[in-house]
């Protein structure tokens, strides 16, 4: 497989994760598919997994969570500052697998492949070829 068949399938796989968690918190997946269902569940897990935030940081902290996942979905997708958006998408896995571990244990984390999907992401943000990116073009 070419470095541009990687490159594209960690862009539009880690994209897709996180446009699909993101469609899960608004009640876009079958009830039988979903993990957290609606908003109101999707902010009690981040309460949840985030015990040292008060209750009015948590709010916030999801409406912050939720937009860098779709702005870096976006972002990979079309391919704009991949190797930034990758990096920064790979810290904010790393967050999320962290928070998992120390407030539910490390099973989960491993068992959603949280901190694989963080690897992928600094990996993708080590490959500098450009394939299918609108960087390349501007």
């Amino acid at each position: 497989m070419t470095t541009k068949i990687i490159k594209l399938f960690l862009r539009f796989s880690i994209a897709a994760s996180f446009l699909s968690a993101v469609a899960d918190r608004f009640g876009f997946w079958p009830a039988d598919m979903s993990v957290w269902g609606n908003w109101d569940s999707f902010l009690e897990y981040t309460q949840h997994i985030n015990p040292w935030m008060t209750t009015e940081m948590v709010a916030p902290a999801g409406v912050i969570a939720t937009a860098a996942e779709v702005v870096f979905a976006l972002c990979l997708i079309i391919g704009f500052k991949t190797e930034l958006v990758a990096r920064l998408s790979g810290y904010l896995l790393l967050i999320f697998a962290l928070s998992m571990t120390f407030s539910t244990g490390i099973k989960g984390a491993f068992d959603y492949s949280v901190f694989t999907a963080a690897a992928a992401a600094f990996a993708l943000s080590r490959i500098k070829e450009k394939h299918w990116e609108l960087d390349k073009h501007i």
